[in-house]
């Protein structure tokens, strides 16, 4: 028994020591506490990056979400990162994204900014994320109830916030919806909120030769996401 024992924990050892630590699924065997099968060498697509983000939305929204982090994946990533995808998000508290997505540790790049709108410093970060570190899916995700899309409806000025909301504007004005055009009407919000995801996805594009080009050579997507923070659910456009 004791020799049994002392095989198995040198087998882990092992396997720790590898520097090839993504090379396969055997970690997640190992593990008794967290899912690594993200981190694996099995190639992986734009359409199926998108799968496994709507599968771990799934989970999350259901309240059965599957373990993620643990020592063994800290471990795994300490020498090196490839995520599956990237997510430009809005800052709100209320949109945790890994665990949105039911994700760990070394599996998405996070870019958050209020209202989930892009500058050069953006695009840059995108870029390392998919033309570099090989990224396949870039989600934009906005979500209902977001402060930013209601202070741009109702011109709110105030310091520096004035300057970001403008850039939520052009959202704002391409809704043609009759009525109050104020955030005391939530259709209109989510009309907004829809329209600058949409928007945003368009200005990356425009703006990042680099993207485009990943996108019409269908090494990667972009995809629009809305989260609800009353469900946990993300609707994906």
């Amino acid at each position: 028994m004791k020799k049994l024992v002392f095989i198995f924990i040198t087998t882990i050892s092992l396997s720790f020591s590898s520097k090839t630590s993504y090379k396969t699924d055997d970690a997640a065997a190992r593990s008794s506490k967290a899912l690594h099968s993200v981190i694996t060498a099995k190639p992986m697509t734009p359409d199926s990056v998108i799968a496994l983000l709507k599968s771990g939305n799934r989970r999350f929204y259901a309240f059965k979400p599957l373990v993620m982090n643990d020592s063994l994946r800290i471990r795994l990533t300490a020498n090196g990162q490839r995520p599956i995808g990237a997510v430009l998000s809005c800052l709100d508290s209320r949109v945790p994204v890994e665990p949105v997505f039911n994700m760990g540790i070394g599996d998405l790049f996070v870019a958050r900014v209020a209202g989930n709108i892009g500058n050069e410093d953006i695009w840059g970060s995108l870029e390392f994320a998919c033309y570099v570190m090989g990224a396949k899916v870039i989600v934009v995700l906005g979500h209902e109830g977001c402060g930013a899309i209601e202070s741009a409806i109702d011109n709110v000025k105030l310091g520096n916030i004035t300057a970001m909301l403008a850039k939520i504007k052009p959202a704002v004005d391409a809704v043609k919806m009759p009525g109050d055009r104020t955030s005391r009407n939530r259709k209109f919000v989510h009309a907004v909120m829809v329209k600058n995801v949409e928007l945003t996805i368009k200005k990356m594009r425009k703006d990042s030769p680099i993207i485009d080009k990943l996108v019409k050579e269908k090494k990667i997507k972009i995809v629009g996401g809305i989260y609800d923070v009353a469900t946990g659910k993300v609707t994906f456009l």
